[in-house]
């Protein structure tokens, strides 16, 4: 059977969804199987996602996926390189997975496909840590090398993708991806990446807004089910996340993913944690040019969740398979003779791992503890060992156009 991949954090699973899933199926034709790439409970942008992972993925599942696999923590909130690496490792795992697809603002896979090629070259590489050693900001050194080399292959344009949230992340993808896949993107609907709601179409961050705010009803016409779960809110957490932060020493901020060690962030970031009164103040202290909000929050998440840079291996050491429908489940038996990683259907199943990839696994049960703190009703641990996939049978889902 052969599968195309789609990455997503469905944080949550809304309209814009499932177009892309639908129109996905309609270019590739109906009989690909859909496995999703999903982060758990932590978000690239370094929060707590809205829900759980299992009830998210039983919303893709109702959407038109059929298999859902876990984006481990250590990958899903981090960079964009290191999130779409992560991700492109969880789908090449699978042995079946031979296609990409992915939303983007432009549309243009073509563009993307000039920007991958050219942040892979070693000229470019080059050109950041030129420019960041100037004191610029590596999002703003990364556009500015790319479009240097660009403009030199005669795409005066062709870095201006880099820019946009959608289209980085497809960037990244293309970058990664293995030989012989084929790739495909479609352009995102409706709203911009953190805009709020037209055309039928909202923003994820728009409706975590909505739904965090108690106003379901007005989220509802974005969402392809009526709203039902456990609501999870960072800001629960607010006091033990600013007690770490003011406990931290120097040495703890260095062992973190681009920590800025070299460049003197660490110290910086023990006086900011000295003097904030909330989490957002202390975001507020330590941002500068070149240390950028998103970075600075995933710090923050890693910091309360007790992971370090070291903790990250270098793969992706299993398959966690957090939802499957009935195709899924057919997928899942190709993947038992063609996956190259191990396929966990059950937590017990994590017991026969490798070292690291048992040493993952109990990362990824206490980041699943931690998150049970942004919970109303905080669950007792051990959650990551109690959950088995969400199974759907045919009468349970649809795919929404």
């Amino acid at each position: 059977m052969r599968a195309v991949g789609i990455v997503a954090e469905y944080n949550p699973f809304h309209t814009g969804h499932a177009w892309h899933i639908a129109q996905t199926r309609r270019r590739l034709g109906g009989e690909r199987a859909i496995v999703c790439a999903m982060s758990g409970h932590w978000v690239q942008r370094g929060e707590c996602a809205l829900t759980d992972k299992w009830r998210r993925a039983e919303l893709a599942l109702r959407g038109g996926a059929d298999l859902v696999l876990e984006l481990p923590t250590l990958w899903a909130c981090a960079s964009a390189e290191a999130f779409a690496r992560g991700a492109v490792e969880v789908l090449a795992g699978t042995g079946v997975v031979d296609t990409l697809s992915f939303g983007s603002e432009s549309g243009e896979l073509e563009s993307l496909r000039a920007a991958a090629d050219c942040l892979n070259r070693e000229e470019y590489h080059r050109e950041v840590r030129r420019l960041a050693g100037t004191g610029m900001a590596f999002p703003a050194a990364r556009q500015a090398a790319a479009a240097a080399l660009l403009e030199q292959q005669g795409r005066p344009d062709g870095a201006a993708c880099l820019a946009r949230p959608n289209d980085n992340l497809g960037i990244e993808y293309l970058r990664f991806l293995p030989a012989g896949w084929e790739a495909m993107t479609v352009q995102r609907q409706g709203v911009a990446h953190d805009g709020g709601a037209a055309e039928g179409f909202a923003s994820a961050s728009h409706l975590r807004q909505l739904l965090r705010a108690g106003e379901s009803g007005a989220a509802e016409p974005f969402l392809t089910q009526p709203w039902q779960g456990n609501l999870a809110d960072g800001a629960r957490c607010e006091r033990l996340v600013l007690d770490r932060l003011r406990t931290m020493e120097e040495g703890d901020w260095a062992l973190l993913p681009d920590s800025g060690a070299r460049e003197g962030l660490p110290e910086r970031l023990v006086r900011c944690g000295r003097a904030a009164g909330t989490v957002e103040e202390f975001l507020t202290l330590a941002k500068t040019r070149r240390y950028t909000h998103a970075r600075l929050r995933r710090m923050v998440t890693w910091a309360f969740l007790g992971l370090t840079a070291r903790d990250r291996p270098a793969h992706v050491p299993y398959l966690r398979v957090l939802g499957f429908n009935d195709r899924g489940r057919a997928l899942l038996a190709e993947m038992k003779e063609k996956a190259t990683l191990p396929i966990l259907t059950k937590p017990a199943h994590a017991r026969a791992l490798s070292p690291e990839g048992r040493a993952l696994f109990a990362l990824e049960s206490r980041c699943t503890d931690r998150f049970g703190l942004c919970l109303e009703a905080v669950p007792p641990c051990g959650e990551e060992w109690r959950h088995s996939p969400v199974v759907l049978r045919e009468t349970e889902y649809s795919v929404v156009p």
